[in-house]
């Protein structure tokens, strides 16, 4: 029954339930602090967004060759479980710095928490994608990316749950606690998925020779194959108009609550009761529609969903801007985002060389995502003081997004011409 519901094979049951899980704790380990950063950012004065993206570029731009370094020298269990344990340590320092110093100081400390929340939430989901197209393919990413997201969907909600009823009680600094002991959890789900998974490719060889094997290569392989590949150039337009829409919504709705809502408790309570919101939307359409979607559209058309969510949501916010029409629009674009097109991008690196699932993925993931930020954040304010207001704002992206729109099928056909060379699955160890 699970299978005709699913698509899920008896032999993949265990690998995706594991994933799902691993999944299930990343997303929630951030979605508990999501709440906290926004809260930090509102607090911190919303002219000065523009500049936490610059420093978070920044950052991204710092961090990205010190991970390919890692990925060229370590074999894959030990630098996806390095970079999570790493993440924790930060966090315990900030637990620290948010305890010990003095008031005046917190506000600087906020700014610096969210550049460190922005790199670690790419950080640590592009592993944990770049993690699963390392171990199914093609074929099984369309059938089994929607479950494996399903997990993260649970965790979100998990998370947001945690945040939006126990900040008022336990205070936003304790919160801290639950995403580092969450993150340990997820490391335990990539030790288990590393034993899981064997080479079918005919060479009998033992189970660890793949998550053995170390990838090689230099720090900056990732962006050398990047300027050569029309079609990793194409990913990376894709991240971009994304980014930049998604800034352009982020910036609008700091002003909407803002101007809403006054006290910080209840900021932050609106923020993780949205990030609620969507990741129910989310969870209910990853059981039911991902992969069907992905089966009846195929990957051109369904990557393509939700730029077209994303023309008419500006179009619609461009002429009622008010606050139920934002929240409508968040919510479905998030939702679109994390629950279709997002497990659908990552279906485009199935089909390429293991490098570039860790250094290209990862320079996309990051880097690129984090450009749009900033060209979305500094042209937002440059809008703004030529006096465009939320309405303006919003009818901006409309053009923008249906650019998106094009990029977006143009990838669904070289993806569907690359994916004839695709190798045979690997399937899971029976346990």
């Amino acid at each position: 029954m699970i299978a005709l519901a699913t698509g899920i094979r008896p032999d993949e049951a265990r690998a995706v339930l594991v994933s799902g899980a691993y999944f299930f704790f990343i997303l929630s380990a951030y979605y508990v602090i999501r709440p906290i950063r926004e809260e930090m950012a509102v607090a911190g004065g919303i002219e000065n967004i523009p500049w936490l993206f610059t420093a978070t570029l920044v950052g991204t731009l710092l961090v990205h060759p010190l991970f390919t370094t890692v990925v060229s020298r370590l074999p894959r269990r030990q630098f996806v479980s390095g970079t999570y344990r790493f993440a924790m340590v930060n966090l315990v320092v900030f637990f620290v710095l948010m305890k010990t110093l003095p008031d005046e100081a917190t506000v600087w400390v906020g700014r610096l928490f969210f550049v460190w929340v922005a790199v670690f939430n790419l950080f640590v989901v592009s592993v944990f994608w770049s993690f699963m197209t390392d171990i199914f393919r093609e074929g099984q990413g369309r059938r089994l990316f929607g479950l494996v997201s399903a997990g993260g969907g649970l965790g979100a909600i998990a998370g947001s749950a945690i945040t939006g009823f126990t900040v008022t009680s336990l205070g936003p600094v304790n919160l801290l606690w639950f995403s580092i002991v969450l993150i340990e959890c997820a490391v335990y789900c990539v030790k288990q998925l590393d034993r899981l998974f064997v080479p079918s490719l005919g060479t009998g060889a033992a189970p660890a020779t793949v998550s053995s094997e170390i990838i090689g290569g230099s720090a900056w392989d990732g962006i050398k194959r990047l300027s050569r590949s029309p079609y990793l150039l194409g990913i990376s337009a894709f991240m971009l108009l994304f980014t930049i829409g998604s800034t352009f919504l982020y910036q609008i709705q700091a002003t909407i609550v803002a101007t809403n809502f006054a006290g910080s408790a209840e900021r932050t309570a609106v923020f993780a009761r949205l990030d609620l919101a969507v990741n129910i939307l989310t969870l209910l359409t990853q059981l039911f529609l991902t992969s069907r979607i992905l089966k009846w559209l195929g990957v051109g058309i369904t990557l393509a969903l939700l730029p077209l969510i994303s023309v008419v949501g500006f179009a619609v916010l461009g002429t009622a801007p008010v606050l139920a029409v934002f929240v409508i629009f968040q919510v479905l674009r998030r939702a679109g985002d994390y629950a279709v097109a997002r497990p659908t991008r990552e279906i485009l690196y199935t089909v390429l060389p293991r490098s570039d699932k860790y250094k290209a993925k990862n320079f996309n993931d990051t880097f690129v995502y984090r450009t749009g930020d900033q060209i979305g954040a500094w042209s937002f304010a440059g809008l703004s003081v030529l006096g465009l207001g939320t309405s303006a704002m919003a009818l901006v992206m409309v053009p923008v997004s249906a650019l998106w729109l094009l990029v977006a099928l143009w990838l669904g056909r070289k993806q569907r011409a690359l994916a004839a060379d695709v190798l045979p699955v690997r399937t899971p160890r029976s346990p």
